[in-house]
């Protein structure tokens, strides 16, 4: 996502984690209208466990869906606006010259074949561009990609791994602490792609840095849910509940890291 801030200000990441509080407001009283129209009762990612026989494809689906509520709110990027439609109209429909003819004396086989190399070029320039979303030193640019990214991909894999305990243990979905630590296990997931999906330009870096903050929050929150499940449920074995605290706790670690980077990065932008 790369569009331009509000107003001429360059919003900080405290200014767009207020707007982002706003819209997450906004988003989440959607959700409990379409739910109550659909009577539909628990986490949302319990229904794509239903419609999906993969945990991968119920958690993605889960996670788009998220990211459609909160994207709901925020301007599209591909509206003209009043001036910039006239400005075209003013160019299709009040000249009298077609402004994309070629001069009389061009020969019309010759613009084609220019034509024709210059999107050979395009192309070419584009394929060569392809092999930065695989570079680790292209993962915090516009260039990378967010599978790449490993604390994305780490907190997917955490994501999928549950998702698969809750299908062949169904009985532990009626656990109220275990649905809460799902979800906000999941929600590591579903922040860190919305803040990669702005990208790294300087306008929209403070909303990147925003729902890394989120994200942080979340495995946080989830670290403590999982504690509070050792003691009140029997929900893990020890085995498993060892297993899960540590990837956790080092992914929280490595979000707090990328936050960091995150901020060094806006720093030496402006």
């Amino acid at each position: 996502m790369s569009w331009d801030s509000f107003d001429d200000e360059l919003w900080d990441e405290y200014q767009w984690e207020s707007h982002i509080n706003e819209i997450e407001q906004k988003s989440d009283r959607l959700k409990e209208i379409i739910n109550a129209t659909l009577g539909e009762n628990g986490p949302g990612w319990t229904r794509f466990m239903k419609e999906f026989s993969s945990e991968q494809e119920a958690l993605d689906a889960y996670i788009e869906e998220e990211l459609l509520f909160e994207e709901a709110y925020y301007p599209d990027d591909d509206e003209f606006d009043s001036e910039d439609d006239e400005e075209w109209d003013d160019l299709f429909f009040n000249s009298d010259e077609d402004p994309f003819l070629e001069d009389d004396d061009e020969e019309e086989g010759d613009s084609d074949v220019f034509n024709e190399e210059e999107s050979d070029d395009a192309e070419d320039f584009l394929d060569g561009e392809e092999w930065k979303a695989e570079s680790d030193d292209y993962i915090m640019s516009d260039y990378g990609s967010l599978e790449n990214l490993k604390i994305y991909s780490e907190s997917r894999e955490i994501g999928i791994g549950l998702l698969h305990i809750s299908r062949n243990h169904s009985e532990i979905l009626k656990n109220r602490y275990y649905l809460e630590f799902v979800s906000g296990t999941l929600d590591i997931c579903i922040k860190l792609a919305a803040g990669y999906g702005f990208g790294f330009e300087r306008d929209v870096l403070g909303a990147n840095i925003a729902y890394a903050k989120k994200a942080l929050t979340s495995a946080n929150r989830a670290l403590a849910m999982l504690q509070h499940l050792k003691k009140k449920a029997s929900v893990f074995t020890k085995e498993e509940y060892l297993k899960l605290h540590e990837r956790i706790f080092e992914l929280r670690n490595d979000i707090g890291i990328y936050v960091q980077e995150l901020r060094d990065q806006f720093r030496s932008s402006i």
